[in-house]
């Protein structure tokens, strides 16, 4: 296992434990809905940092990811069947994330309206999550690639 690898998962964790995220969406707090801004901060953390790691990297830290989550999986409880079910269905939907992040111009108020509303299936508080992704945008842009693999840093924005 690679500590970079490792250090950079555990900081999108850190970054995915925001309570405001949670207190926004307004209904019951669930492992799916952690996972969907898990994925949605590796999006993100993906595209920004894309010229600064390989092709091999990054299929060496999204495989990292798969079997980070995989194991979440497996500790609550699911079986091997309904694991592999489980993990079809979250990939498919990192990828949905990761395609629509990369194709729509996010820089536009409402395609980030657009992308909350149907991603995370939200109608209410989509001003807060629009102003939280263009934070975690400008976060990302300051920061470095080196900064998230160095250690669980202490993010701030």
């Amino acid at each position: 296992m690679n500590s970079e690898y490792l250090n950079i998962y555990n900081n999108l964790i850190k970054l995915t434990r925001n309570k405001n995220l949670y207190l926004n969406l307004e209904r019951n707090d669930e492992f799916s809905d952690r996972l969907l801004f898990l994925m949605f901060h590796f999006a993100l953390f993906l595209k920004k940092f894309k010229s600064e790691i390989n092709k091999k990297k990054s299929q060496e830290l999204f495989d990292f990811f798969v079997r980070q989550i995989e194991l979440s999986i497996r500790e609550i409880g699911y079986g091997d069947v309904s694991v592999n079910k489980k993990m079809k269905e979250y990939v498919n939907m990192f990828y949905a994330i990761l395609d629509k992040i990369e194709v729509t111009d996010m820089s536009i108020d409402e395609n980030i309206a657009n992308f909350f509303r149907k991603i995370f299936n939200l109608d209410k508080n989509i001003k807060f999550y629009a102003n939280y992704y263009k934070k975690y945008n400008e976060y990302l842009s300051n920061n470095t690639l080196n900064n998230f693999t160095k250690d669980i840093i202490n993010h701030n924005f």
